[in-house]
């Protein structure tokens, strides 16, 4: 009987104890020197990067956005590009913080790597090589916002909604996807323009 309770208990226990949390970003780094993140760690190498805050989930947002206390780190190299492709430096510093928050090792569940979140298929077309270079990634966005600036004849709005949902799907609809993503991923970029041009 004793045996019986104690397997009762056991095998209720699997119900009722809480689920191992993982709210957060992990990460590694291996003897080569290659930095490996998770946000699911199976190994206690991993240790805890970024911790996501409950407002994070709430959000509902692909990618836990956190507003960086040294936002202006990167000012030189939004700058230098921001000139030199002629795009506007607040636009730029708006777009890396509504896509990555200021951290250069982001990464969002569908691949987006970097500052300023580029897709891989997207990083190959403007020949970024270390995505996770500010320099290299910081270049490459760039150039690809411009090339959708000229692509919908300087339309903000329809050009941020192709840098989130694809350009594509933007060309072929000839406006903003009705996705609540995208909706609010403009009206976050446009928001923190604004303010960067006070």
């Amino acid at each position: 009987m004793k045996k019986f309770i104690v397997a009762a208990f056991l095998f209720l226990s699997l119900f009722f104890l809480p689920a191992p949390s993982f709210a957060g970003i992990y990460r590694y780094e291996d003897e080569r020197g290659v930095i490996h993140f998770t946000n699911c760690p199976r190994d206690s190498k991993f240790k805890l990067y970024i911790k996501e805050s409950k407002e994070d989930v709430e959000q509902g947002s692909d990618l836990p956005i956190r507003y960086a206390k040294d936002s202006n780190r990167f000012d030189h190299l939004i700058s230098e590009f921001s000139g030199k492709y002629r795009v506007d430096f607040a636009l730029i510093k708006a777009m890396i913080r509504a896509e990555s928050g200021f951290n250069p090792y982001a990464v969002s569940r569908k691949g987006a790597k970097g500052l300023m979140q580029l897709m891989p298929g997207t990083a190959l077309r403007m020949n970024v090589v270390d995505v996770y270079n500010p320099k290299e990634n910081i270049d490459g966005g760039v150039r690809y916002v411009k090339y959708l600036l000229s692509l919908f004849n300087n339309d903000l709005r329809l050009s941020l909604a192709a840098y989130n949902a694809g350009e594509n799907l933007v060309s072929e609809l000839r406006t903003i996807p009705p996705y609540r993503e995208t909706v609010d991923y403009i009206r976050r970029v446009q928001n923190y323009y604004q303010s960067y041009q006070r």
